[in-house]
C-alpha cells in the first residue's frame, strides 16, 4: 500500500474511533513540516478516567485489527494525559482540565490544522 494512503487510512481509523466513542473536541495537526517527531498529532479529551481508558482500548484494538501496532503508550492508568505513539501519528488524550493546562494546540500552532469533518459521524442521521 502507498505510504500516504496507509497514513490516511490510519488517521481515519483513529479519528472515527475517537468520534464513535464520544471523545470531545478532536483536533488533528499536521506537524510533518515543522518537526521530525511525527506527521500528525491527534488531540482529544475525555469526560472522565473511565472514558479515557475506553478510548485507549478502542483505538488500540481498531488499529491492531488493521495491522498497526503502537510504538509505545505512556500514562495509561490513572493518568489525565495519555500519549499513544504510532510512529507517524501521535495521539494525545487528555482530561478536559489537563488539555486546557498543557494547550498543545497553542504550543504547536505552527502545525496545520487538518479538516476532519468528513471523518466525523453526522449527528443529523
Amino acid at each position: 500500500m502507498d505510504e500516504n494512503k496507509e497514513l490516511s487510512q490510519k488517521l481515519e481509523i483513529i479519528v472515527k474511533t475517537l468520534d464513535k466513542n464520544k471523545a470531545e473536541d478532536i483536533s488533528v495537526l499536521s506537524i510533518a513540516n515543522i518537526s521530525p517527531i511525527a506527521d500528525y498529532f491527534i488531540i482529544a479529551n475525555g469526560t472522565n478516567d473511565k472514558q479515557l481508558q475506553a478510548l485507549v482500548r478502542e483505538v488500540r484494538d481498531k488499529l491492531f485489527e488493521a495491522g498497526y501496532e503502537e510504538k509505545r503508550i505512556e500514562g495509561v492508568r490513572g493518568s489525565s494525559w495519555i500519549l499513544m505513539d504510532y510512529d507517524d501519528i501521535v495521539i494525545h488524550l487528555f482530561s478536559k482540565e489537563d488539555r486546557l493546562f498543557y494547550d498543545l494546540e497553542r504550543i504547536w500552532r505552527d502545525g496545520q490544522k487538518v479538516d476532519i469533518s468528513n471523518m466525523l459521524i453526522d449527528e443529523a442521521n
